[in-house]
């Protein structure tokens, strides 16, 4: 196994399109929600337990080598806004395209033709994470995480906020992800039926209100 591969992969750099999104940052800044590094911790925060918990217990799943098919069924009947289903096709499509540059395998080749208009992000994070040589708990990291510093870099875009503290932010939440983490990848050892299906309506509605802007700076 390869720790730098889960470097590469947790690089902004990495061409996988999450630059585009704002995690639901966008709407919360403009409503006042998210004005500076203590609320945005707290954004994060709760982003962490709900999305994220998910995101990464399907990702884990995914790396365990549960199919991918059954998976990105189980992530739409945990997805219930029709605008982050399709935000996370998106994102999916396009890190498809990524690892199967960078880590070609059988099992990525499988689920691009089953999906060509993309599979769910975290399910291709999964799959991506285990042809990397990676395991569930990598995999589970990494989608952890990646739930956290979208959100904080849009908001140094999207507020001004210093860079500094945006990753002041990260640094403190990291024993949270840690802990998340932990718990996703636990949830995958015992099946689908186990997934956690965790709750964030604020950011169902908004994300769905969001979607229908006429002018904004991220996609979602």
């Amino acid at each position: 196994m390869s720790r730098a591969a889960l470097l590469v992969l947790s690089d902004g750099r990495f061409p996988a399109g999450g630059h585009a999104h704002s995690g639901g940052a966008e709407p919360a800044v403009a409503e006042g929600r998210v004005h500076d590094a203590d609320s945005l911790a707290d954004f994060c925060r709760g982003r962490l337990h709900t999305a994220g918990l998910t995101a990464a217990a399907l990702a884990a799943a995914a790396a365990h080598g549960i199919d991918p098919l059954v998976l990105d069924e189980a992530a739409d009947a945990r997805t219930p806004s029709p605008a982050l289903r399709a935000t996370a096709r998106k994102l999916g499509r396009q890190m498809m395209r990524a690892a199967r540059a960078t880590w070609p395998s059988p099992e990525l080749d499988a689920l691009a033709r089953a999906r060509p208009h993309g599979a769910h992000q975290p399910v291709v994070l999964g799959l991506t994470a285990r042809s990397a040589g990676l395991d569930p708990e990598d995999a589970a990291h990494w989608t952890a995480y990646d739930t956290v510093s979208g959100p904080a870099t849009a908001v140094v875009r999207l507020l001004s906020l210093d860079p500094f503290h945006a990753t002041a932010v990260l640094a403190r939440l990291a024993p949270e992800v840690d802990r998340v983490a932990a718990q996703a990848a636990e949830a995958a050892r015992q099946g689908v039926d186990a997934l956690p299906a965790a709750s964030a309506p604020l950011l169902d509605i908004t994300a769905e209100a969001h979607a229908a802007w006429p002018v904004r700076l991220f996609a979602s």
